[in-house]
C-alpha cells in the first residue's frame, strides 16, 4: 500500500494548494445534477463517488457499439470483452462484477428508469442504445440501500426523449475486420408531445475466426405533457441479434500460433447464440401530487435466447424468459424543527421467468436429445427510504435504509437425471450514511459508509452433489466506506474528483472448478482497497485534457476451495493500476482531434495466481470535422483508430480456465470512419 499511500499525498497536494490558496472562485462552472442516487441533488452535494459523461463523452467520433467506449474515462471501472458479442461486456466496479464468466454480475444497470439488471443478479448490455444515450451516471461503490440485491456499482443510462427538438442524424460507417454500421435518429416536440426514435443495424466479421456479429436494435420514447407539472411516457426497445459468434477462447500455445483464430471446439460445433428481445416500459411523473413529488414505473420485457457453447456435450442452451417490475417513489422537502430535509420513500417489485432448456451435441455439432428442461423463478419486492438533512448551509447528512426479499426457485421438469427442484428465499437489510461539507460554492468533500447484499444467480447455486440448489451457498455481503474531494479551481479552469476507498467484502461468491465443470461456493473473505483520481483541464480555449487514474489492492483475506487455500491471493481478473488520458482539441465549427492513451497493469487469471497477463498501453485517435450546406442541413466527416502502436493484448481473459484456455486476443491496429448528415 505504500504506492497508494504516496499517491494520495501527491494528489492532494496537487489539487488543495491552488483552492485554498484563491480569496473566491472568480468563474463558476454550470450546476451539474445527478439523478443515479434516486434521491436527485447537485454534485456538490452529493456525499458518494458518482461519475457524469454527457453526449460528447459518449458520441464524439465514437463507434457507439459497446460501453467501454465511455466508460474508460471513469475511475474505478475496468471493462473487458469488447470484441466477443456472443459472451458480452463484462464489467467491474471495485471489483463487483469481476467473477462473471460473462455477461454482467453483481452490478445494477438502468436504462431510462428501467432496471436491466435481473431479479437474481444478472445482466444483458446488447439492447443499450448508445446512439440515443444523452447521459450516462455510474455510481462508484456498492449501492444496494438504492437498488437493492447485485449493486456493487450503478450504471444509469438516460437516452434523448426529443423535447430539445434534436431533427434528424443519418449516419453510415465502415473499418477493419468487416464492421458496417448504419443508424437514424429522428424527434422533436409539438405541442404537449415529444418524441425520439433511433434505428441502428450493426455487421461485423470480427478480428479472429468464429466472431462475427449481426444486430438490429431500436430505442423510441413518445412523451405527452398533461398539464405544467404532470407527464406520461412510453418507451420501445426492441433487440433483433439472428447472430453473435464466439470465437472462445485459447491457450497460450495457440495464441502463438495465431491470435487470431478460434478455439477447435468454437469452430467445429458453430458457437454462438441468437437473441430476440422486446422492452415495453410506462412511467407518469407528477411534480405537484399534494406537497410533493410521485414517479410511477412499470415495464415488461421477453426475450428468446439461445446459444451453442464452445463444448462437447450438455452444451445447447436455451431459454424463454418473461421479465416484468414496477416502482413507485414519492420525493418531498419539509423541515425538521429548523433544519431543512429532502427525502424520498419507495417501492421496487420485479419478478424472471425463464423456461430453460439444455440439450447433448456431439462432436460433429449434431444436437441430440434433451437432457435439461426446468422453469427458473426469481422474485424481488425492496422498500427503501433516503434523506438529506442540511444541518448547515454547507454540512448536510444523508441517511439511508432499504429492506429486500429475493425469492428463487427452480421447478425441473425433466426428471430423468433426478428432481433438481429448490426454492431459496433471502430478507436482507441495508444501511448507509454520508457526511457532505461544501466548504466553498465548488468545493466539497465527503464521508460515506453502506452495506451491500448479493445474492448467487441461478447458475451459480448449482449443486456438485446433484438434487436442485446448493444448500450451502448464501448472499455475499459487502461493507463499503470511502472519503473523497471533488472540485473546480476556477483559475485554473480544472475540475478534480478524488475517492479513497476500502470495501470488506465477506462470504465472497468464488469459483472453482470440479471434473471440468465450475461450482461456486462462499469461500472467504476479500479486501478492497484504493484510490480513484479523475481530473478534467481546459488546457486553453480549444484544448482540454481529461485523466483518470485508479491504483488500488484487490486481494483474498480468506479463500480455500475443498482441495486448496489462496488466502493473501490477488482476486483474477482485475488490473490493480489503470490510467486513461484523453487530449482533445475542438474548434468551434465541430471540428475535433482526440489523442487517447490507455495503461492497464498486469493481473492474474486463476485464483492460484500462477498465471499472470502482463500490463500493457494502448493509444488511440479519433479525428472529426463538419460543413454547413445548407441552413438546416450539416455534413459531419469523422475517423477513428484503435490500438495505433498495435500493441498484442487480451480483450478478455477468462478466469481459471479449463486446461489453460485463458486468452480471448484482441485486434491489433484497426480503423473505422463514418459520415453523418443531420437536418
Amino acid at each position: 500500500m505504500k504506492k497508494l499511500t504516496t499517491s494520495v499525498c501527491l494528489a492532494s497536494c496537487f489539487i488543495s494548494a491552488p483552492s485554498w490558496a484563491q480569496p473566491a472562485d472568480t468563474e463558476e462552472m454550470a450546476t451539474l445534477e445527478v439523478t443515479a442516487p434516486r434521491l436527485a441533488r447537485e454534485l456538490y452535494a452529493t456525499p458518494a463517488a458518482v461519475s457524469t459523461l454527457d453526449r460528447d463523452a459518449i458520441a464524439q467520433g465514437q463507434q457507439r457499439t459497446r460501453l467501454d467506449e465511455s466508460l474508460v474515462r471513469v475511475p474505478g471501472v475496468f471493462v473487458q470483452n469488447r470484441d466477443n458479442f456472443a459472451q458480452g461486456l463484462r464489467i467491474a466496479i471495485r471489483g463487483f462484477g469481476a467473477r462473471a464468466p460473462f455477461g454482467v454480475r453483481g452490478i445494477t444497470v438502468m436504462v431510462d428508469g428501467i432496471p436491466y439488471t435481473l431479479p437474481d443478479g444478472q445482466a444483458q448490455l446488447d439492447a443499450i442504445d448508445l446512439d440515443s444515450a444523452e447521459r450516462i451516471e455510474v455510481i462508484r461503490g456498492p449501492s444496494s440501500v438504492l437498488y437493492g440485491n447485485a449493486a456493487g456499482g450503478v450504471i444509469d443510462v438516460t437516452t434523448a426523449d426529443g423535447r430539445d427538438n434534436p431533427g434528424t442524424r443519418l449516419r453510415a460507417e465502415a473499418g477493419s475486420d468487416g464492421y458496417r454500421k448504419t443508424s437514424l435518429q429522428t424527434g422533436g416536440s409539438q405541442g404537449d408531445w415529444s418524441h425520439h426514435v433511433s434505428l441502428s443495424a450493426l455487421n461485423v466479421d470480427g478480428y479472429r475466426e468464429q466472431s462475427s456479429t449481426e444486430k438490429y436494435l431500436l430505442n423510441a420514447k413518445l412523451r405527452r405533457e398533461l398539464g405544467s407539472d404532470r407527464a406520461l411516457t412510453a418507451i420501445i426497445n426492441l433487440l433483433d441479434n439472428p447472430r453473435s459468434e464466439d470465437p472462445g477462447a485459447l491457450n497460450a500455445e495457440e495464441v502463438a500460433n495465431g491470435r487470431d483464430q478460434a478455439a477447435p471446439n468454437s469452430l467445429a460445433l458453430d458457437a454462438g447464440q441468437t437473441v430476440d428481445q422486446q422492452v415495453l416500459g410506462l412511467q407518469y411523473e407528477d411534480l405537484s401530487a399534494g406537497p410533493g413529488e410521485v414517479y410511477l414505473k412499470g415495464f415488461v420485457s421477453r426475450r428468446d435466447f439461445e446459444q451453442q457453447l464452445p463444448y462437447v456435450g450438455d452444451s445447447r442452451i436455451g431459454y424463454q424468459r418473461d421479465y416484468m417490475g414496477a416502482s413507485a417513489e414519492y420525493h418531498h422537502e419539509i423541515s425538521l424543527g429548523s433544519l431543512p430535509l429532502s427525502y424520498i420513500t419507495g417501492v421496487d417489485v420485479a419478478r424472471q421467468d425463464d423456461e430453460r432448456f439444455r440439450n447433448d451435441v456431439n462432436g460433429q455439432g449434431v444436437v441430440g436429445e434433451q437432457l435439461a428442461e426446468e422453469t427458473q423463478t426469481a422474485t424481488s419486492a425492496g422498500v427503501f427510504a433516503q434523506g438529506d438533512l442540511a444541518l448547515t448551509e454547507q454540512v448536510t447528512l444523508s441517511l439511508g435504509a432499504r429492506f429486500d426479499s429475493v425469492e428463487l426457485e427452480v421447478d425441473d421438469s425433466y426428471l430423468s437425471d433426478g428432481d433438481q427442484s429448490g426454492e431459496q428465499t433471502f430478507d436482507e437489510w441495508s444501511g448507509s450514511a454520508g457526511l457532505s461539507y461544501r466548504y466553498r460554492p465548488q468545493h466539497q468533500v465527503y464521508a460515506n459508509t453502506g452495506t451491500a447484499f448479493e445474492t448467487p444467480t441461478f447458475s451459480e447455486f448449482a449443486n456438485p452433489a446433484g438434487g436442485g440448489f446448493n444448500p450451502s451457498v448464501s448472499p455475499q455481503k459487502a461493507w463499503n466506506r470511502e472519503v473523497g474531494a471533488r472540485g473546480y479551481i476556477a483559475p485554473l479552469a480544472l475540475d478534480y474528483d478524488l475517492t479513497l476507498f476500502s470495501v470488506r467484502v465477506r462470504d465472497e461468491l468464488v469459483p472453482y472448478d470440479d471434473g471440468g465443470r465450475t461450482f461456486y461456493q462462499n469461500a472467504g473473505d476479500t479486501d478492497r482497497d484504493g484510490i480513484e483520481l479523475a481530473l478534467g483541464w481546459q488546457l486553453a480555449d480549444q484544448w482540454r485534457l481529461d485523466s483518470a487514474l485508479t491504483l488500488a489492492s484487490y486481494e483474498f483475506d480468506q479463500f480455500a476451495t475443498p482441495s486448496e487455500s489462496f488466502g493473501g491471493n490477488r482476486i483474477p481478473g482485475l488490473p490493480e493500476q489503470t490510467w486513461v488520458n484523453q487530449l482533445t482539441w475542438e474548434n468551434l465549427d465541430e471540428r475535433f482531434a482526440t489523442l487517447e492513451t490507455q495503461y492497464v497493469g498486469d493481473m492474474v487469471a486463476d485464483n492460484a495466481n500462477e498465471t499472470e497477463v502482463d500490463s500493457y498501453w494502448l493509444v488511440n485517435l479519433r479525428v472529426g470535422d463538419g460543413w454547413q450546406l445548407g441552413s438546416d442541413t450539416r455534413l459531419n466527416a469523422y475517423v477513428g483508430v484503435r490500438n495505433l502502436l498495435d500493441e498484442e493484448h487480451y480483450a478478455n481473459v477468462r478466469l481459471n480456465g479449463s486446461y489453460g484456455r485463458f486468452y480471448e486476443p484482441a485486434p491489433g491496429r484497426s480503423v473505422y470512419g463514418g459520415l453523418e448528415v443531420r437536418f
